[in-house]
């Protein structure tokens, strides 16, 4: 619960005398705010442990005992209730206590003593607290701020520079920032805009350096791999139906819109499967969807969540998405998600299954600003639940390259590798020579000219290179046709094609695909 519901409800706990409460937090300070908030409100005492300062008030901070030990807190308290009534106690460093040790045992004696005596204890923790200890009393959680709370914390760290920086941002842009800083804690949030402030003025370009300060907040994202990504990825030749698609998305990220899909009770988009032929660019749309978008992107690997232990796959995949949501707003891209929720007939333990059911949970209740980008090569393992309509977003066949689309890559590829511009014939011959080519074909081969011409200094670049070099390609449509055409009478049934037009390229074929871009 948030920070507002836990003043509630530690305000009537207390009042209720519960003799144990148990406060899950990472956020020391936001829960100690919150203890020094209810005794305000109520006049009455709390008193914090910390094996710094010992034991104070939290009102003043004046030293009640200067035992720094946590058994020479739980003595104190001890003595304290033993003549005394309706004392509040917070431990802040407690550990040792999610099983049946001797400090959940000496604690529980304690909160015996404050259930006869109207006190209460309040423990902050982070992990499980042991059964018998915790049927003494309540348990609630402290979440981290929510956009609301965030912008808060963000105009409070803000507004008492405005008059000394330029700022640029609106009310718009606040919000911006308190939508990408959700799910860091208060501090570390507070050092990131502090450390903004310290350049003595706040840009507008200053919110795409927050999308991808989280990297530096997040010291443990284990399940995900952090993949970095230039700007000159977007140069992705062909796909221009996915490009548009993008584009009208894209539009629904601004404040206005997202607060119109929460009126209308909306999720934002949740992600795209990519299918088709292997090579023909879904890994690098990908890359391309982030860089389009300016958000971080991480891969989520499935051998990394792959455990040998019964649940601990479940559990890492859990961790894993969990960690997305922490890293939100981002990209999630999903490489190849047939070898982790692929249906393969050996999963005679049902650990595919529960995977897959998780991940579609996942996906129909995350609330975070997470984009899943999932890629496929054999469609044939995917289950049937994962392409039902409305699961992702849309489902996309990305085909072998057109006419248009190979001179686009040709292009594309011959300026960045060889830094030279083509004749409009010579374009013509090799688009005509790589017919049946993907995407990846025309990169290697063209790379590879490009090797050639830098390894060797007597050789010249002559337009026979490279018409030479792809000639002695043997594309994967020509070595394994029926697969192709497997692939694609798939996809004409099931998917949007990513370049726009029919899949195949034939606009005769019986079989209409569906094409109408929402």
């Amino acid at each position: 619960m948030y920070f507002k519901e836990c003043i509630h409800k530690i305000r009537q706990y207390s009042l209720a005398r519960i003799p144990f409460i148990s406060f899950d937090t990472v956020e020391r300070s936001r829960a100690l705010e919150v203890c020094k908030t209810v005794s305000e409100d109520l006049c009455l005492p709390f008193y914090v442990h910390t094996l710094s300062k010992g034991m104070y008030d939290i009102s003043d901070g004046r030293t009640v005992n200067d035992d720094k030990s946590l058994m020479g807190a739980l003595d104190f308290i001890t003595e304290q209730m033993k003549v005394k009534q309706n004392l509040t106690f917070v431990l802040t460093e407690v550990s040792d206590i999610e099983s049946d040790t001797m400090t959940a045992r000496y604690l529980q004696d304690v909160v015996s003593l404050a259930e006869e005596n109207g006190g209460v204890i309040i423990a902050l923790t982070t992990t499980p607290v042991w059964g018998q200890l915790q049927r003494a009393g309540m348990s609630l959680e402290l979440d981290l701020p929510n956009e609301e709370e965030m912008l808060q914390i963000i105009k409070e760290n803000i507004e008492p520079y405005k008059r000394d920086i330029s700022i640029e941002w609106d009310n718009n842009d606040y919000r911006e920032a308190a939508t990408i800083l959700t799910g860091v804690t208060q501090v570390e949030a507070q050092n990131v805009i502090v450390s903004l402030v310290a350049n003595k003025s706040i840009k507008k370009s200053d919110l795409t350096e927050l999308k991808f300060a989280k990297n530096k907040l997040f010291s443990n994202i284990e399940g995900l791999e952090k993949i970095e990504v230039s700007q000159n990825i977007l140069d992705v030749g062909g796909l221009s139906g996915l490009k548009e698609w993008l584009n009208n998305k894209k539009k629904l990220q601004t404040p206005e819109k997202r607060d119109e899909l929460r009126k209308r009770g909306l999720q934002p988009p949740r992600g795209v499967l990519l299918v088709g032929v292997p090579g023909c660019g879904k890994s690098l749309s990908a890359k391309a969807i982030a860089s389009f978008w300016n958000l971080p992107l991480y891969r989520l690997d499935f051998a990394t969540v792959q455990g040998q232990y019964v649940g601990q796959s479940e559990q890492q995949l859990k961790d894993a998405f969990q960690t997305a949501e922490h890293l939100s707003p981002c990209v999630l891209w999903i490489d190849e998600i047939e070898k982790g929720l692929g249906t393969s007939g050996s999963d005679s333990s049902g650990v595919t299954t529960r995977m897959v059911g998780q991940f579609l949970f996942w996906m129909q209740e995350c609330r975070k600003l997470v984009f899943v980008v999932a890629t496929a090569n054999d469609v044939s393992k995917l289950p049937s639940e994962l392409l039902r309509r409305g699961r992702f977003d849309e489902l996309f066949f990305v085909d072998l390259p057109s006419e248009v689309e190979r001179k686009e890559i040709i292009n594309l590829y011959v300026k960045k590798y060889i830094n030279i511009e083509l004749s409009e014939s010579t374009i013509k011959q090799l688009v005509d020579v790589t017919e049946g080519f993907t995407g990846a074909d025309l990169e290697a081969s063209l790379r590879d000219v490009a090797y050639r011409l830098i390894a060797d200094d007597g050789l010249q670049y002559s337009d026979e290179l490279i018409i030479n070099s792809l000639k002695n390609v043997v594309p994967l449509s020509k070595t394994s046709p029926e697969k192709i055409e497997a692939i694609r009478d798939w996809g004409r049934e099931r998917a949007v094609p990513a370049s726009g037009h029919p899949i195949g390229g034939n606009t005769s074929n019986s079989k209409v695909s569906r094409r109408v871009l929402v």
